[in-house]
């Protein structure tokens, strides 16, 4: 009996243990990045609380750098592999050229811009000198070395795009632990490092990521399956970058919202003190490590439903929507527990200032009510991002985070106390969701129809 091939398992293979086969490397690779986030974010705080505030004012900045990086990511994994279900190997080649291109492209030019502006562009968020010292510090050196961001993160997009999750999981694995290495060694200058405080933690992500970029570069160069970058041929094709972002431009926009959402909050909730500024970032880097598996369940789940939707198999595609649901929504769920039933445990990881704490402990117990939810809607996102109809993740994700979120932050912030704040969160989730839940079923509705018609 002939092995399917490694193009046509998307097709053929049984869809659970498909999706465990590709889910999981990325699962334990995102995982363990939300884990570096979190580690790297406990060693500032040991440094101050104005070490951990600058770090949350920075994270906006920072979230830009992955909005490029995801979007771009986003619509080239979905391309490659809807161009891969219709069997185009050298269109889906030649679009994974233009990813590295487009790489190369986006890390000079963030390069420029954190070089010279990285202190206007923290003085946004706060007055305070101390911290616009500490956040200029720390971001510039993250926006100079970018392009070690762009190359591993679209690179590991081409592989995941063909179903390849090994290697990117090695890649993610390989840039995290060596970054958690190297943060207290240079943060604290241990040995014969010196001692840096946040710019030793911002010069431990870059070196991680040149490190790791290094190999995953080498592995698509190296790719011996449909994937294969030949750049002796290369020729710029507008219309490759236009397929790119008519999926990855709404999932960008996405990450934009999310950028500003987090800038806009920091304003909001850092007019009643820095401690609150301190736990936007704290949430946030928790947050990551309950919501990053369900992106690592992405990656995985998204080829599926694209391969199955280019090559017509309403099922298959149907099958794979139903277990990511339970999945996703199983992830979150159990972040709800964990931050309803240990909150102060979580806090005290990065600081033991007592008024930290207090806040804190309000904060986490109140946005992540919304939790099981949220897994439901990020696959539900993704879905949309998958056939090929990322503009309407794109208005969802607009309508919660800015249409939604600040508003009601803003609102409660007037009318009440600081802990009123984070009702904002899960009373925008539960709005948007209700929206997604009738829009997936018109979208989708029609989308099986036209499925099933062209089988007939």
């Amino acid at each position: 009996m002939k092995t399917p091939s490694h193009e046509n398992r998307l097709g053929v293979e049984p869809i659970i243990p498909l999706l465990i086969k590709l889910s999981i490397p990325s699962i334990i690779s995102m995982t363990v990045q939300a884990l570096y986030n979190i580690v790297d974010s406990i060693y500032v705080g040991r440094l101050s609380t104005d070490a951990l505030s600058a770090l949350s004012l920075a994270f906006p900045l920072q979230m830009i750098l992955i909005a490029i990086a995801v979007g771009t990511g986003t619509g080239a994994s979905s391309l490659i592999s809807r161009l891969l279900g219709r069997g185009n190997k050298k269109r889906a080649s030649n679009s994974a050229e233009h990813v590295l291109l487009l790489s190369l492209v986006y890390g000079l030019i963030i390069g420029l811009i954190g070089f010279f502006f990285s202190e206007n562009l923290i003085g946004l968020f706060t007055n305070n000198e101390v911290l616009i010292d500490l956040g200029t510090r720390y971001i510039r050196i993250i926006m100079v070395g970018s392009i070690f961001l762009f190359i591993p993160m679209l690179s590991n997009n081409i592989l995941r795009g063909e179903g390849n999750t090994f290697v990117p999981m090695i890649s993610m694995l390989i840039g995290s632990i060596i970054n958690i290495i190297l943060d207290p060694l240079l943060i604290f200058g241990i040995g014969f490092f010196p001692k840096m405080g946040v710019e030793g933690a911002a010069l431990a992500t870059i070196i991680a990521r040149a490190i790791s970029g290094s190999y995953i570069v080498y592995m698509v160069f190296t790719n011996d399956k449909d994937i294969r970058i030949n750049l002796k041929d290369f020729k710029l094709d507008l219309s490759i970058i236009g397929a790119i972002y008519q999926v990855g431009l709404p999932a960008m926009i996405m990450q934009f919202l999310a950028s500003f959402m987090i800038g806009g909050l920091n304003i909001i909730v850092g007019s009643y003190n820095e401690y609150a500024i301190a736990v936007v970032g704290i949430y946030f880097r928790l947050q990551s490590f309950v919501f990053m598996p369900v992106f690592g369940l992405n990656q995985g789940y998204m080829p599926i439903v694209g391969y199955n939707y280019g090559f017509n198999k309403p099922n298959r595609m149907k099958e794979t929507i139903k277990y990511g649901l339970i999945i996703g929504f199983s992830f979150t769920t159990l972040g709800f527990i964990l931050f309803q039933l240990f909150p102060e445990g979580l806090i005290k990881m990065f600081n033991s200032d007592p008024e930290l704490i207090e806040i804190g402990v309000h904060a986490l117990k109140n946005i992540s009510l919304a939790f099981p939810i949220i897994g439901l809607a990020i696959v539900g996102s993704t879905t949309f991002q998958a056939v090929g109809k990322g503009f309407a993740s794109m208005i969802l994700s607009f309508l919660r985070q800015i249409i939604l979120l600040l508003p009601i932050a803003y609102f409660l912030a007037k009318i009440g106390q600081l802990n009123l704040i984070w009702y904002a969160f899960p009373i925008s989730e539960v709005v948007s969701f209700m929206i997604l839940i009738i829009w997936s079923k018109k979208i989708f509705t029609r989308i099986f129809d036209d499925m099933r018609t062209r089988q007939q």
